[in-house]
């Protein structure tokens, strides 16, 4: 049961540490265009992007797939440049209209999975219990997201609902930011390749 611990710990350190910024960006690109209201929407979005994390970390962890670490480093801004710029080409925020969004949230935690699979791969093998390990990293993962995406939520509603700015706008303004942080994280990475 230490695994557990451990693991939770890591996985929650790895959406809400610092150096997670690619993840939280991810996260924040992919909750711009819900509000308050949506949080159930939003709940099952991160955790289909959990599901795609979780699924590439334990194949990675068992050795099933191997991925060239730098081009998925690379990959991952790629994927928060994406989802950004998929939200200016929403005409309405309805749910119906943003059901993509939860199959770009599995597909594109199948990628961030990969970026942290070579790092937790080593680890992870010698656990005296795998499936335990990956259950209380995966929930640490989706603990520390819900907390990101509560925060974003809680933002919105303050920006949106109380101080009046258009849901358009704010939409626009978050997918910007992490637009441009993703742009410029790709660039750097770029080189490495």
């Amino acid at each position: 049961m230490q695994d557990l611990g451990f693991y939770f710990d890591l996985g929650w350190h790895h959406i809400i540490a610092w150096d997670a910024l690619d993840h939280t960006l991810f996260i924040l690109a992919l909750s711009a265009i819900y509000l308050i209201d949506n949080w159930k929407q939003v709940l099952i979005l991160i955790t289909a992007f959990t599901i795609g994390h979780s699924l590439t970390l334990a194949l990675s962890v068992y050795d099933v797939i191997r991925v060239d670490t730098k081009l998925v480093e690379f990959l991952i801004p790629c994927t928060i440049m994406a989802t950004a710029l998929f939200n200016f080409f929403q005409k309405d925020f309805k749910p119906r209209s943003l059901r993509l969004n939860y199959f770009l949230a599995l597909f594109f935690g199948l990628i961030h999975g990969l970026g942290f699979a070579n790092a937790i791969r080593d680890l992870m093998i010698n656990s005296e219990s795998l499936g335990w390990s990956l259950f209380g990293f995966n929930v640490g993962l989706e603990a520390g997201q819900i907390v990101v995406v509560t925060g974003i939520l809680l933002l919105s509603f303050l920006v949106v609902n109380k101080a009046g700015l258009s849901r358009k706008w704010w939409v626009w303004t978050l997918s910007v930011v992490a637009f441009l942080m993703a742009a410029k994280m790709a660039w750097e990475r770029l080189s490495g390749l």
